[in-house]
């Protein structure tokens, strides 16, 4: 989402860029389109030689997991189903995402347990569905100006106890525990069995490294719960107006985008 949140063929280039800077894989939006698209999408990478990961998120009320409206929640299960066929067309195992509610939408009050429970049956519906294809799905708290319904590891903990599916996790993101962690670093050790996904953000969106984030700290942790998954970079710019509103993107955080990809991945890399 560095560039777009529907990779097209005009942006196929850039997989080549991120292969030849040394990436295992890159993590690919799956917000519309067809099926088909995607598998096109995986024809690509496996030229190249790159594995992939699937994210999606609820974009409207219509298909609001927690919604109120059975037939909201009947659409998300849809919806989540459709995200979780694209994935597998993208011969991907992790569909990541805060796929809990619409973002920005706020009730003005905490989460209820009616909520939590309506969203519960969503997910356990899109897990059991997800488990036919070696799917792992991996739910995202977000910071409290993105979101009400999961803010904390530790609220999202609960919730994935309450979903109940053994793939069902949590993705564990530097940039929103920054914002809502009282301690960033211990909530992963907290959650050691329920992380599934990690994104790499900086605290300002940035490039990884550049920011205030207690890297050596956080990848020292990553490395004691022996977490073996995937370590996404996620940096967002202001070249799409509707995902710049979204993540509340006014202003440039980076140089260019090629010192986002390059210079992260040889951070990252200089921390393993």
């Amino acid at each position: 989402m560095l560039w777009t949140t529907n990779l097209e063929e005009k942006d196929f280039y850039l997989l080549e860029k991120l292969k030849k800077t040394g990436y295992d894989g890159v993590e690919i939006p799956i917000f519309e389109g067809k099926v088909e698209h995607y598998q096109k999408i995986n024809k690509v990478l496996n030229d190249i030689g790159l594995q992939s990961t699937g994210l999606s998120v609820i974009q409207d009320e219509e298909h609001n997991p927690i919604s109120e409206n059975i037939n909201n929640r009947k659409n998300a299960v849809d919806f989540l189903k459709w995200s979780i066929d694209c994935c597998h067309a993208l011969n991907s195992s992790i569909l990541c995402g805060p796929f809990h509610q619409p973002l920005g939408k706020f009730s003005g009050n905490p989460p209820t347990q009616e909520e939590k429970e309506r969203g519960a049956e969503v997910h356990q519906n899109s897990s059991d569905y997800a488990k036919k294809f070696n799917i792992d799905l991996s739910i995202e708290p977000l910071n409290r100006f993105e979101c009400y319904f999961l803010n904390t590891v530790e609220d999202t903990r609960k919730y994935v106890d309450l979903v109940n599916r053994d793939n069902f996790g949590i993705l564990y993101d530097t940039f929103h525990s920054n914002i809502e962690e009282k301690n960033p670093v211990g909530s992963i050790e907290n959650a050691a069995s329920y992380i599934n996904h990690i994104h790499i953000s900086e605290n300002d969106r940035g490039t990884p490294g550049k920011g205030n984030i207690p890297w050596k700290e956080t990848f020292s942790a990553i490395k004691n719960i022996n977490y073996e998954g995937w370590l996404t970079i996620e940096a967002f710019g202001r070249a799409l107006p509707d995902l710049a509103a979204a993540t509340r993107v006014w202003r440039d955080f980076f140089g260019s985008e090629e010192e986002v990809y390059e210079d992260g991945y040889k951070f990252i890399i200089s921390n393993l």
